[in-house]
């Protein structure tokens, strides 16, 4: 029997729902689709906003000829076998599910299809393509992000529904939709398979949709983890949560969860790995330490015994003093640039390789610290470090833990009237 979400898999961009940033009239993409000449892409986004049915959508409009391969089962000999048929194609379409599961050696495979123009390549990744896909294929490539859809795409989506139930001879009413919206999450697949598991459960041709009896069907279904998609998010955004908050119990419980559900450890390691930075910082170095020697062992040693690395690494970032404050030093810099621009380096702290750099004052004036070695501060000399226009400005602030609290003795010593700290 089709799934609900197939038979609703719409055909035209006018038909598609969401994304209207990118194909709504005069977006970008939809303006490059309706010139008839599209580069290869990536779609980034979470999983059931439309990647496929986008990529999909394309090729009809397009009339190309289509072939779809997913990262999970293919290999190189598939990619070849595709890109040997679109040779005796006129431009044809490889769309790869994601293609964040491709190795390097699977990606590299297909550089020169794409450079030659013999496939357009449309990816489709949830993962963030700077981290997943090699640089020289990301070149070759533009990136679009796709968005999860907000409450308005969703009622058009149930509408849809209910108008092809009404097709089959079947009245939907729904009294209320905050269950259906809540297990979606955003994610147009999952709504619409919920929607038809209610329906499905119901015997008479007239079906009444509202929270308790959705709750009440839905939840035995989805309670299962599934590694492809749809609960993907919700554990490893659980298991996260439980380690920022500190609860080694709750971490350990959603990392079991995942392990028992055939998750790639090197995906759970390389959270953790992330996590160690983002939400421990300096707190403490040493979970990066952790974190990154956890990666590696995963890498080494893989499943069974790797879920013994992952427990260990999960309940000492649960357990380490939590800090953000490198983090947002970045994102406070990163505000920063976007506001002012690239402001020019100052002239003390440019490389002066050549006598012409030189002679414009390049690195001239420029301190040396290792000659205030002796000062009472060891090796330290106050002196400007950003652009003009920034002096005094502070990114960095240091979390209220133990050696958080020392590093902010230290930089009150030395920058203490320069950056207020």
């Amino acid at each position: 029997m089709t799934p609900l979400a197939e038979i609703l898999r719409p055909k035209t961009l006018d038909e598609y729902i969401g994304q209207q940033h990118l194909i709504g009239p005069g977006a970008v993409l939809r303006t490059l689709i309706e010139s008839g000449n599209i580069p290869s892409m990536i779609f980034w986004g979470p999983p059931g906003i439309g990647k496929t049915t986008l990529a999909m959508i394309i090729s009809n409009t397009l009339h190309r000829p289509f072939h779809t391969l997913s990262a999970i089962s293919s290999g190189v000999k598939e990619v070849r076998e595709v890109i040997n048929a679109a040779q005796e194609e006129e431009g044809a379409i490889l769309f790869i599910d994601e293609i964040h599961r491709f190795n390097k050696a699977q990606q590299d495979s297909l550089l020169g299809a794409v450079e030659r123009g013999t496939i357009t390549l449309i990816g489709a990744t949830t993962e963030n393509p700077s981290f997943e896909v090699i640089s020289a294929l990301l070149s070759r490539c533009q990136v679009y992000v796709l968005r999860e859809f907000d409450e308005e795409d969703m009622r058009k989506l149930i509408n849809s529904a209910v108008n092809y139930y009404a097709t089959q001879g079947r009245r939907i009413d729904i009294l209320e939709s905050d269950a259906l919206m809540r297990i979606s999450g955003g994610d147009a697949r999952k709504l619409l398979n919920a929607l038809e598991l209610v329906v499905n459960k119901s015997k008479t041709a007239d079906v009444v949709v509202d929270n308790k009896n959705t709750t009440e069907v839905i939840q035995q279904s989805l309670a299962f983890y599934d590694k492809q998609g749809e609960m993907h998010y919700d554990i490893i955004s659980a298991f996260i949560k439980s380690m920022r908050g500190s609860d080694p119990n709750g971490a350990v419980y959603w990392l079991a969860r995942m392990i028992e559900g055939g998750e790639d450890p090197l995906f759970i390691a390389r959270r953790m790995l992330i996590f160690a930075s983002e939400d421990i910082g300096n707190a403490n170095p040493n979970a990066l330490l952790l974190a990154n020697a956890t990666f590696d062992a995963v890498s080494k040693i893989g499943y069974p015994e790797c879920r013994i690395n992952l427990s260990q690494c999960a309940c000492y970032l649960a357990c380490s003093a939590k800090s953000n404050a490198t983090y947002m030093a970045l994102e406070n810099a990163t505000s920063m640039i976007r506001r002012t621009g690239d402001l020019p380096v100052p002239l003390h702290i440019r490389n002066a390789p050549t006598k012409l750099m030189k002679q414009l004052g390049y690195h001239e004036g420029y301190k040396y610290a290792h000659d205030f070695a002796n000062n009472a501060l060891g090796g330290f000399t106050e002196q400007e470090y950003l652009p003009q226009g920034l002096e005094g400005t502070r990114f960095y602030e240091p979390g209220n833990t133990p050696r958080e609290n020392e590093t902010r003795n230290s930089l009150r010593q030395r920058w203490g009237g320069k950056y207020g700290y």
